[in-house]
């Protein structure tokens, strides 16, 4: 256990191949996150010249890319960046744009090797879902850092559109209307009218294809979810019960988060 998780972490068990670690701060959380991630790509970067790494774009993220981008052991120059999903339709320098919030907050931050990006502009939807799905293939997954949505989604795959199963890399999808009241939850979007219908996500089983899986979920209003994710059946009525197949995934929770779970399941200090 390393020092930052010995005096600030309240808990931790695992679930099926899920390990848990709870943190009694937010901030905490995504401290430990961002050392834990740290020392992966370390470790990857003694046996390779070049790593992939796939992040979420979420308020949720805020903590761990905070303490993650000012982390100056990283080797930036040979890591390769992705996003996991984009809107169809917002203008180009949206704020709420995915690639433009990453871009904010790490991607415009750190010297990456190179970021790639969804266009979410893109005129022909098929050639730009194909377009990145060749750049997952060219690149291949070492490390995906994501969240989990309040209606359990991993990505932008909603439960109605799911499959653990998918064929696609990345595909076009109806958001769900759970999942677009969310970002007015978050406080991206004012309005329900205001959040764009349709998406880009990479499917799970391209997220699952990684080595490494880092899950930062904090706040009170992803408890219900994170209940659902570590005590439902493994299936699609709940994406991210999918992490509990899952080696080497870690979700990251803190107490608001954790506070449905059995306390039995972990420790208290």
């Amino acid at each position: 256990m390393s020092y930052i998780q010995a005096n600030t972490i309240a808990g931790e068990f695992k679930k099926e191949m899920l390990k848990v670690k709870i943190f009694h701060e937010r901030e905490k959380m995504g401290k430990e996150a961002a050392h834990d991630v740290s020392d992966v790509i370390q470790k990857l970067l003694e046996q390779k010249n070049e790593i992939n790494i796939i992040f979420a774009a979420a308020p949720s993220q805020n903590d761990f890319m905070k303490e993650f981008a000012a982390d100056n052991s990283i080797q930036w120059q040979k890591i390769n960046a992705f996003h996991m999903d984009e809107y169809i339709g917002l203008d180009k320098e949206a704020p709420q744009g995915f690639g433009n919030f990453l871009k904010e907050r790490i991607f415009g931050k750190v010297p990456f090797k190179s970021v790639h990006y969804i266009n979410g502009q893109a005129e022909n939807l098929s050639d730009e879902c194909n377009r990145y799905a060749g750049l997952l293939q060219k690149y291949p997954v070492d490390i995906v850092c994501l969240g989990i949505g309040e209606n359990g989604h991993i990505a932008f795959n909603d439960p109605p559109v799911a499959d653990f199963q998918d064929q696609k890399q990345v595909k076009v999808v109806e958001l769900e209307q759970a999942c677009r009241q969310q970002q007015v939850n978050d406080g991206c979007f004012a309005t329900l009218s205001e959040v764009p219908a349709q998406a880009f996500t990479l499917t799970i089983p391209a997220l699952m294809k990684a080595n490494y899986m880092f899950c930062m979920v904090p706040t009170k209003f992803k408890a219900e979810a994170v209940f659902h994710t570590l005590y439902d059946e493994i299936n699609e009525k709940c994406p991210a019960t999918i992490l509990r197949t899952k080696k080497d995934a870690i979700l990251y929770l803190d107490k608001a988060s954790a506070s449905l779970l059995q306390k039995n399941e972990y420790y208290e200090t």
